[in-house]
């Protein structure tokens, strides 16, 4: 199996599930440095990668639109904006990506 593409998503939905995602990714690329990872963060986790922002990990940072509107915060540069984060975990199940909460 560790010929195999490996490709997870982790969905952080909490202040402390952004925390844990940050961390699994890092562990992640630092065993496997060809996996593909992103990490979809919603409701709270949301303010907290915009008040906290990781350099080692905002390039994987997907942020859910409808949080970010709710919000009424703008989004910085170097972060990346999806239209929901349920569509995106939806789309990404379905293309064979794993799924990880953290």
């Amino acid at each position: 199996m560790a010929d195999a593409a490996l490709r997870l998503l982790i969905h952080a939905p909490t202040a402390a599930a952004l925390t844990r995602a940050r961390r699994n990714a890092a562990n992640l690329l630092a065993a496997r440095p060809d996996a593909e990872v992103r990490i979809v963060a919603n409701g709270e986790a949301v303010a907290a990668a915009l008040d906290q922002p990781d350099p080692a990990t905002d390039p994987l940072l997907l942020l859910c639109g409808n949080s970010l509107s709710r919000l009424d915060r703008p989004l910085p540069d170097g972060l990346r904006r999806v239209d929901a984060a349920v569509v995106e975990i939806a789309e990404a199940q379905a293309a064979g990506w794993a799924y990880m909460r953290a």
